[in-house]
C-alpha cells in the first residue's frame, strides 16, 4: 500500500521559514514525478511545485517562485519543500503528491495527473 506522509507544517510569522517533508512508502517514485499542492479554506487545491525524476527539473507556481525550493532524495524516497519569506497568503494545507509518470518535456501541474496523495500538513502564516 502506497503512503505519502507529510510533516513539518506549523504556525510561523510572516517572513519566517518552514521545511516540509514528504516520505513515501510502499512504492518507489525515483523514476517518476512528485509535487506539492496546497489548499486554502474555501479555495480549490492549487499547484505549488513539480519535481521530476532525480530532482533534475523543478517548476514553481509564480506565487512561490524565488521563495520556495523543492528537492528530493531518491534514496530515501523523500521530497522536501523549503519555504522562506512566508506570507499570510501562503496559509493552507500543503499536500504531497506522486505519480509514476515522467516526461522530459511535459510539466505535471494538474491534480488529476497525480495518482497518490498525502493527508496534508497545515501551514499557517500570521501577519
Amino acid at each position: 500500500q502506497v503512503q505519502l506522509v507529510e510533516s513539518g507544517g506549523g504556525l510561523v510569522q510572516a517572513g519566517g521559514s518552514l521545511r516540509l517533508t514528504c516520505a513515501a512508502s510502499g512504492r518507489t517514485f525515483s523514476s517518476g514525478t512528485m509535487g506539492w499542492f496546497r489548499q486554502a479554506p474555501g479555495k480549490e487545491r492549487e499547484f505549488v511545485v513539480t519535481i521530476s525524476r532525480g530532482g533534475m527539473r523543478t517548476y514553481y507556481a509564480d506565487s512561490v517562485k524565488g521563495r520556495f525550493t523543492a528537492s528530493r532524495d531518491s534514496a530515501k524516497n523523500t521530497v522536501y519543500l523549503q519555504m522562506t519569506s512566508l506570507k499570510p497568503e501562503d496559509t493552507a494545507v500543503y499536500y504531497c503528491a506522486a505519480t509514476e509518470r515522467y516526461s522530459a518535456t511535459y510539466l505535471y501541474t494538474r491534480t488529476g495527473e497525480y495518482d497518490y496523495w498525502g493527508q496534508g500538513t497545515q501551514v499557517t502564516v500570521s501577519s
